[in-house]
């Protein structure tokens, strides 16, 4: 995967030997267990581990501008996403784009058969992942022109925090890695299953981290 780093435009080539897909990151246990609640409701598994780390193939990954969806029934949403390279971490934006059907089902497979659209744009935020800034970023998404989402990412559990979780979840990473850290609650409440996406990291000092992209159902 080829990024840019914001603030410099050097390029930043990585080769994610993993990409981890964290669920359930919010800061709040009774939010998070009301949500798993509400999810249960309409048929999807509550998780083995809160929070949860879903191990996928890095091959998910794409900074396109068009990804193929297997069905109707997917929906994305904005995320910020952790990107680990040489040792130093930088931070970007994304959707755990998910096949919505399946998830009643199996929620790790209905991660795996969505791709994880990412910007090509990240920002540094150094080796040791104090980050300050963290709880004054606001993340927003659009489907098809409609606010989707909108918030503070200070709902969801500080990077340093997901990266200690995840390596006693699943063990030591090695390499280059992609961590997606969770998302906002709907503004609307219920999943739209829209066409074009549109997601953006405001930060209080530095750039805005942004992607759009569009989805095209797979033919059989």
């Amino acid at each position: 995967m080829d990024f840019t780093v914001a603030d410099s435009g050097e390029p930043l080539p990585v080769r994610p030997a993993r990409l981890v897909v964290a669920g359930y990151t919010a800061r709040d246990e009774a939010a998070v267990m009301e949500h798993i609640d509400e999810l249960a409701a309409i048929g999807v598994p509550p998780p083995p581990s809160v929070p949860m780390f879903y191990d996928l193939d890095p091959a998910l990954l794409s900074t396109a501008g068009q990804v193929d969806v297997p069905g109707p029934a997917t929906s994305g949403e904005v995320e910020p996403v952790l990107v680990r390279h040489d040792g130093g971490y930088f931070l970007g934006v994304g959707s755990d784009h998910t096949d919505r059907e399946l998830e009643r089902s199996d929620i790790a497979a209905s991660k795996a058969a969505c791709p994880k659209p990412v910007g090509s744009g990240v920002l540094e935020i150094g080796s040791d992942l104090s980050f300050p800034d963290w709880d004054a970023i606001e993340a927003r998404s659009e489907v098809d022109g409609r606010p989707y989402q909108a918030g503070a990412v200070s709902s969801l559990r500080h990077p340093a925090d997901l990266v200690e979780r995840m390596t006693a979840t699943i063990g030591d990473v090695a390499g280059d890695l992609v961590l997606f850290c969770g998302t906002l609650a709907l503004l609307g409440g219920t999943f739209v299953h829209g066409d074009t996406w549109s997601l953006s990291l405001n930060l209080p000092a530095g750039p805005r981290l942004t992607h759009s992209y569009t989805t095209r159902r797979s033919t059989p």
